[in-house]
């Protein structure tokens, strides 16, 4: 059984720093990130000493990271083009949204750049843009995928839809054949050092109609998305951080949105088996439909672009932090537990596995490179990884 020791993963966040969480939420945002992500680690590096590779050594954080200030950026043309069909608008938003992430994440990396592979299914109904970042020195693999797509539902995935919400199970009949179309970007982020946290967002909407009789519109239309964090190691201030950035863009649209997705998510990611959730949380909703399609789709686009000031500033701040083989042996083992939700859970996964002719590549590109299981792996009580263990064991309100 390998325990871990009990020596103190290294904190260190100053006041300053602190100010930046309340300084988002009060709409001070411009340049906010990157000061969050430019705090000195000095003190961390000597605590922490030897260090596991030479990659941190070449590391530092960039002068400015993009597209982090939505709020203030001028709208693309589709946000208010509201004569425009709304599922080409989507399709509009996420490839937008993939290359707004995309450029941010390259900024951290010293040589590396995204790998951008479209394709197009064989019978021709729908494409996907693959961007993905292997074995870099920041990232150890990144993927932000855009998919869009049209079909027939199978049998499986009808009842899937019906089965988790009754309101689909009274609108979609399970004796008739229905199409469905759509757009999306799904987003993982394996940083290679311990102690940046993986992240996952997704934002999509999806259309159904009577199968034959698309021209009479969808019978059912809805947006479903989230974003979530999943650190191997646990840093208070960057977990608040996350989540009340992503809280100020939910308060934008519904008061209530926040609370109302944040339990959601704790509830989904949960990993039964393991007796914990896959990480720290987020937001997450599905068939949200509450609203009018115009002010949902306002709200998908400030959640999907927060996620790049909620996210990479925390892989800025942390990618250059000296670790060694216990920091990576855990991370590993974290990621072992990642890749059986998204496995085994994962609604997505089992959505596009379901699929005639998907592409197999882009909906397993969420698992990490390395994963690790160790039978019977136990941290010593007290020591950084119990305390990470802890946190995912219980729910905890990380903006007060």
């Amino acid at each position: 059984m390998r325990r871990y020791s009990t020596q103190p993963v290294p904190q260190g966040m100053s006041p300053g720093a602190k100010a930046v969480v309340s300084g988002i939420c009060a709409g001070a945002a411009t340049g906010a990130g990157l000061w969050y992500a430019s705090q000195q680690t000095d003190k961390r590096a000597e605590e922490q000493g030897a260090v596991l590779g030479s990659e941190v050594s070449s590391l530092r954080v960039p002068a400015e990271i993009p597209n982090t200030d939505y709020e203030h950026s001028p709208k693309p043309e589709y946000y208010g083009d509201t004569a425009r069909p709304m599922h080409e608008r989507m399709e509009l938003l996420v490839l937008d949204l993939q290359d707004r992430l995309v450029t941010a994440l390259e900024s951290l990396e010293p040589t590396r750049k995204f790998v951008w592979d479209r394709w197009e299914r064989d019978d021709g109904r729908g494409y996907g843009i693959s961007c993905v970042l292997q074995d870099g020195e920041a990232l150890e693999k990144a993927g932000v995928n855009v998919s869009v797509l049209e079909g027939t539902l199978t049998p499986g995935q009808l009842r899937s839809m019906r089965d988790r919400n009754p309101q689909t199970a009274q609108r979609l009949r399970a004796d008739e054949e229905y199409d469905f179309r759509v757009a999306g970007v799904s987003v993982v982020v394996h940083p290679r050092n311990p102690y940046a946290p993986t992240a996952h967002k997704n934002y999509r909407r999806f259309e159904v109609y009577r199968k034959g009789a698309r021209e009479a519109g969808p019978v059912m239309a809805w947006f479903g998305g989230g974003a979530d964090l999943t650190p191997a190691y646990l840093f208070d201030d960057d977990v608040t951080y996350f989540h009340q950035t992503l809280k100020h863009a939910c308060d934008a649209h519904d008061p209530h949105y926040y609370a109302r997705f944040k339990q959601w998510c704790d509830r989904y990611f949960a990993i039964p088996h393991r007796n914990e959730t896959r990480g720290v949380g987020g937001i997450f909703f599905d068939d949200l439909e509450d609203k009018a399609p115009e002010q949902l789709f306002r709200f998908v686009y400030d959640a999907g672009n927060a996620f790049i000031r909620a996210y990479v500033p925390l892989v800025a701040r942390r990618m250059a932090t000296p670790y060694g083989a216990r920091q990576r042996e855990w991370q590993l083992v974290r990621r072992g537990h990642y890749a059986e939700f998204n496995l085994v859970y994962d609604r997505g996964t089992k959505f596009g596995l379901m699929t005639p002719g998907a592409r197999i590549e882009s909906i397993l590109m969420s698992l990490p490179l390395t994963a690790r299981w160790e039978y019977m792996n136990q941290p010593e009580p007290g020591s950084p990884e119990a305390r990470l263990l802890d946190a995912v064991r219980t729910t905890t309100d990380w903006v007060k």
